[in-house]
Order: structure tokens, then C-alpha cells, then sequence
């Protein structure tokens, strides 16, 4: 299996994110990714790669273009009206607030486009992000190329959490939801994203959630206990067109592989009947017992386990390099699960 993999990933290095209270260290840092393609090297995973320069039209497929060119410009627009630092949104429109104009302010276009107050920006955070899109495009490529059956994109930034037109939750460009694009555009009828990240998706079923050429499936903590808190519920199928396409596996605290497990297996079958041309899998590993801000129980053994269940498919796949974050075994748990899929 061929890793696509870039170093400019560590221009995304902030230095802070607000956690239950306080400001603390952020979990989505550098040495994830540095452990994680260490684990491909030493473990013989495979070739690794460099990603191919896409630009910006795959993202701008997906993405607003004034949220894009926010995150462009935002560091010397913070910068220019005399802030110093990292930047985190002093306000949202919420609830009592409507959103009709987007504010001239930086502070104002801040709270616009994000989501939720654990992702900074920071100097690197542009380039980063669009190196990361590069990475999940380059192993999208490898497989509609007919190269390999099965990539792995090792983004960092991940990007399951950027919708439309917001970034939050570590995520900047939605890594999956350009590559899903475009394999469409490539002439692929039809697309299922399966994530697996314990957080749910909502950026991809946000893009996604009136469509029928992506079916989009998630195994996620309850949104009644954990972020994204307000997306997530197993009532949310689509809408319009997309109706019956969108399918939420919310599960509780404490939950065991065997109660995942069960959920998953219903995920592939719908996968199956769908009969995509491409899978897309959303990785995150942060499912594992010991993750510092998750609350599954899964062991090192499932994420082979559940590996070697979604190669079952037969169809092409991608993997693209979402969360986790007890980082000593983030590279085990990652690399377990691709070599379960080969296995």
C-alpha cells in the first residue's frame, strides 16, 4: 500500500487550543503525523510519496469561496489591525443572532467562519491545509488511476469537521469531501465515505447531506455527550435528493468494539447495496481506550480487525488521516488498521 505524505504538514503548529477551561497544549499537533509515518517506514507499509500539486479548484468545488478566502488572507488581516498571536473567535451568530451579513471586521469574519473554539489560526495554517488536500487528491489519483486499489492519505491537517463555509474542530479544507468530488469528477458515478473518526463528520454531511452520488455513513460518540454536540443524530438521513443517503451511528460513553462493531457492519452493508465506484474512508483512531478526549474501548487487535472487515468490500478504497490523538499509539493503531485491510 502506497502512503502519499508531505512535511509541510508542520507549518500547522499552534501552540494553544481552549480545553475544557483552560488553554492548554493542542492535542492536533506535529508529532501525530511524525508518529504515525514513522509507523509506515519501520512497519514496511509501504512506498511513501509526495503529493501532487492540485490547486485550488478542487477545493472551491466544495468550499464557499469567500470562507476559502478568508482562510487565505486571515493571519495578515489579524496581523495588519494590530493583534499579535494565535486568533480565536471572540463571538458567533448564534441562536438570538442571525447571520445575514458577514462582518467587515477581521474579529467579526473570525466568529463567521468558525465553529468552535479548540482550532487557532496561525501562521502556516493556509499552507498546511492546502498541503493536506494535495495529500488526500495524490492518493485519491493513485486508485482512479488504477495504480493501487488501496491508498493512504496522511493529512494534517484532518479535515472532517470543516463544512462549507466553517473550520473548527482541527479541521481547515474537508479532506474527504474534496477527494469525494473529485473522483465524481473523474468520471466516478457514485461515492460512499464511510468515517470512522469517534467525532462525528458533520462538515461532510453538511456538503453532502442533498445529494445521492455520495452516500455518507459515520460511527461516532453521541453528540449528546461529546463535540460536535449539534450534529449527529441517527434522525439526521438527508434531504431532498439526498434523502435515505445520510446515515449516523451515534454510540454512548463506554461503548465496546463489539457495540461499534455491530454498527459498523451494518455501515458496510449499505455500502455494499449502494455499490459505490470508490470507498473513502474518514480515519481517525481516536476510537482507541486510552484517547485523552474520546470515550470508546477499542483495542490495538480491533483496528485490525475492523481493517481487514472493510476490504471485505472489494470496492477501491482510500483512506484519509482524520483524528487520534493518544499519540504514542497513534502510529500502531493507524497502521494496524491498513495492514488489516491488506491481510
Amino acid at each position: 500500500m502506497k502512503t502519499v505524505f508531505s512535511e509541510k504538514h508542520k507549518l500547522r503548529d499552534a501552540k494553544g487550543e481552549l480545553y475544557q477551561g483552560e488553554f492548554v497544549a493542542p492535542f492536533e499537533c506535529p508529532r501525530r503525523a511524525e508518529i504515525i509515518i514513522g509507523a509506515v517506514r519501520n512497519r514496511g507499509l509501504g512506498e511513501v510519496l509526495e503529493p501532487a500539486d492540485y490547486g485550488l479548484d478542487p477545493v472551491m468545488a466544495v468550499h464557499d469561496a469567500g470562507f476559502v478566502d478568508f482562510l487565505r488572507t486571515f493571519m495578515d488581516d489579524w496581523e495588519a489591525a494590530g493583534f499579535k498571536g494565535e486568533a480565536l473567535a471572540p463571538c458567533w451568530p448564534s441562536r438570538s443572532m442571525t447571520a445575514s451579513q458577514i462582518p467587515l471586521h477581521v474579529e467579526g469574519r473570525l466568529g463567521y467562519y468558525a465553529l468552535s473554539t479548540d482550532t487557532v489560526m496561525s501562521r502556516g495554517t493556509w499552507e498546511a491545509a492546502m498541503s493536506s488536500k494535495d495529500v488526500a487528491l495524490t492518493a485519491t489519483d493513485l486508485v482512479l488511476d488504477g495504480k493501487e486499489n488501496v491508498a493512504f492519505g496522511l493529512c494534517r491537517p484532518p479535515g472532517h469537521h470543516a463544512a462549507t463555509d466553517q473550520f473548527g474542530g482541527y479541521c481547515f479544507f474537508n479532506n474527504a469531501a474534496i477527494s469525494a468530488q473529485h473522483a465524481l469528477d473523474k468520471g466516478c458515478a457514485k461515492v460512499a465515505i464511510l468515517d470512522v473518526d469517534f467525532h462525528h463528520g458533520n462538515g461532510t454531511q453538511e456538503i453532502f447531506y442533498d445529494r445521492d452520488d455520495v452516500l455518507f455513513l459515520s460511527l461516532h460518540g453521541d453528540p449528546m455527550h461529546t463535540f460536535p454536540h449539534f450534529l449527529g443524530h441517527a434522525g439526521e438521513t438527508g434531504k431532498g435528493a439526498g434523502e435515505g443517503f445520510n446515515w449516523n451511528y451515534p454510540l454512548p460513553p463506554g461503548a465496546s468494539y463489539q457495540m461499534w462493531l455491530a454498527k459498523l457492519q451494518d455501515a458496510l452493508a449499505r455500502i455494499q447495496a449502494y455499490d459505490p465506484d470508490m470507498v473513502i474512508v474518514s480515519l481517525g483512531v481516536d476510537t482507541f481506550e486510552h484517547d485523552p478526549i474520546s470515550f470508546f474501548k477499542l483495542t490495538h487487535d480491533d483496528f485490525v480487525d475492523y481493517g481487514r472487515r472493510i476490504a471485505t468490500l472489494g470496492k477501491p478504497t482510500v483512506y484519509v488521516m482524520e483524528g487520534g490523538y493518544a499519540v504514542e499509539e497513534i502510529g500502531i493503531n493507524t497502521t494496524n488498521v491498513l495492514f488489516g485491510h491488506e491481510s
